[in-house]
């Protein structure tokens, strides 16, 4: 029963209620969900190729190694590690297909810097980054979060509200309609002062080696749970 409250909340969040969702119920509805079998791969047109820049974060497209970088009037990306992932889940009627996941480091242009303040005090920091599409191969329309909850094998959890692309993945979803974009998520951010050594070298021992996502629920119309959420976990 707390579990179905947790994800009711969530969706009425998803309406758009501004209202957080305490640690609490996300802890109940994390226990909600249950692993996620892969499907085949996606053999449509990369969706990525018709991607638009995110008016806030560097575009990255770019990287596909290791070290490259790509610099923009966003600030300076340098990637660290890739997965091309080309995986598909389905949950229920939804099909959630995550296209890659990158680890990023960036140091965003100064102009910037008051839109990450609301979740990190440093002046440049990494981040967990997923590429996805979501489609409904229903013909009714449902309530979906592609990533409601997302977890490293460092401890840390972030949840929906955290996402820093803000990409308006989360919701309504008509019948036969499709997504694609980006949800990422600040790792390591120290708790400190931006030129804390002690925090620094705290975040230099955390190595991201995988991530958990736990989806929302599937909603029909009425918000009524049609399916069960899912949990993937994808390691670099």
């Amino acid at each position: 029963m707390r579990g179905i409250i947790s994800i009711a909340v969530f969706i009425v969040m998803l309406a758009g209620c501004s209202s957080n969702v305490n640690t609490e119920k996300q802890n109940a509805g994390e226990e909600q969900a249950v692993k996620a079998t892969p499907q085949s791969t996606s053999s449509q047109k990369d969706s990525r190729d018709d991607y638009q820049p995110n008016s806030q974060v560097t575009d990255d497209r770019s990287l596909m190694k290791a070290g490259q970088t790509f610099s923009d009037d966003k600030g300076k990306a340098v990637l660290k590690n890739i997965k091309q992932v080309n995986q598909t889940y389905k949950i229920g009627d939804v099909e959630l297909t995550v296209k890659e996941m990158k680890l990023i480091h960036l140091r965003p242009d100064y102009s910037m810097i008051d839109y990450f303040h609301v979740l990190t005090h440093d002046e440049e920091f990494d981040f967990v980054k997923v590429f996805v599409d979501i489609k409904n191969t229903s013909s009714k329309k449902v309530n979906v979060a592609p990533v409601a909850l997302m977890k490293t094998n460092t401890g840390e959890t972030f949840d929906w509200n955290k996402d820093i692309y803000l990409e308006e993945l989360n919701g309504e979803l008509e019948g036969g309609a499709e997504k694609s974009g980006n949800l990422g998520f600040i790792v390591n951010a120290s708790r400190g002062h931006a030129h804390d050594e002690d925090a620094d070298d705290k975040k230099k021992e955390k190595e991201i080696k995988w991530i958990e996502i736990t989806t929302s629920d599937v909603f029909d119309h009425n918000h009524q749970k049609i399916s069960d959420a899912q949990k993937i976990k994808i390691e670099f």
